[in-house]
């Protein structure tokens, strides 16, 4: 399995993904829209994953992000790529971000749990969601070397605190096997290092992105063409953040609401696991 072309996103900016969680808090700054360039494509060992997750407390936390550029919606552009060489990373604004206002009590104690892991994430191969529809997981990686899995840009945001502690992501495709969702746990040991994370990929997510898995031989599956238009969603749970990236196989840019249904609703799964493991 490798990783494969982001794609651009569908339709006007996303700020987030409204039906899964509260209205981002760090809206006030938007970063320089720049082209990502394709990245190496690279395999990731897959492991095990233990997943529980509390909702996003750290969603009180505040940050402050302190550089320059222009405030802009954000556009359509080229994304992440897994087959190139590795491309320049333009300037990554300085993000501080405070510890969380209105944690619970058990905060650091849930922070001692494990990180999830891919099994937990990602239990079962064949999965319906609550409005019935099924999908198929046909791929599933793990790795501790998580910039091997995003963006530079995102990569380079990350090493402005402690590093991330595991990636984990999971490949999906709908009964039809015409959607391609990718969805990606990003886990660290620090709720601040979650929340910087969040608040860029929320409010930029075609440059602070994670990248899409490509479908192993195995499945039957085609490549998604490079460039095809894609939804971005996120959530964050105490600790991690957690990615979906959905696309249509053939890269078509048409049925973008049944597009968004389904990258939304596996989100939803995943991000449920992941709190069952972190809130124990």
């Amino acid at each position: 399995m490798t990783f494969d072309d982001q794609g651009m996103p569908y339709g006007p900016p996303d700020p987030y993904a409204q039906p899964y969680g509260p209205p981002d808090p760090y809206a006030q700054w938007v970063a320089e829209q720049e082209r990502i360039r394709r990245r190496r494509r690279t395999r990731l060992a897959v492991g095990s994953a233990v997943g529980v997750v509390l909702v996003a407390v750290v969603a009180a936390g505040g940050a402050v992000y302190m550089g320059s550029g222009d405030s802009e919606e954000e556009v359509a552009a080229p994304a992440a790529s897994s087959s190139s060489s590795t491309p320049a990373v333009s300037a990554v604004p300085s993000v501080v971000v405070d510890s969380p206002s209105g944690a619970p009590s058990r905060l650091p104690s849930l922070l001692k749990r494990p990180i999830v892991r891919p099994e937990q994430a990602f239990p079962e191969t064949s999965v319906r969601l609550k409005d019935g529809s099924t999908y198929q997981r046909v791929d599933r990686a793990t790795t501790t070397e998580c910039a091997r899995g995003m963006s530079p840009e995102l990569a380079a945001l990350i090493e402005q605190g402690e590093e991330c502690a595991r990636l984990t992501a999971a490949l999906f495709t709908d009964a039809d096997r015409r959607s391609q969702v990718t969805v990606t746990v990003l886990s660290f040991r620090r709720v601040e290092d979650a929340s910087r994370v969040f608040a860029m990929a929320s409010m930029d997510p075609v440059t602070y992105q994670v990248v899409s898995l490509d479908p192993p031989p195995e499945a039957g599956l085609p490549t998604v063409p490079p460039g095809s238009a894609g939804v971005f969603r996120r959530l964050m749970t105490v600790r991690s953040v957690v990615f979906a990236n959905g696309q249509w196989a053939d890269g078509a840019e048409t049925r973008e609401k049944a597009l968004t249904q389904q990258t939304e609703g596996l989100l939803q799964y995943v991000n449920d696991n992941v709190v069952a493991h972190e809130d124990g």
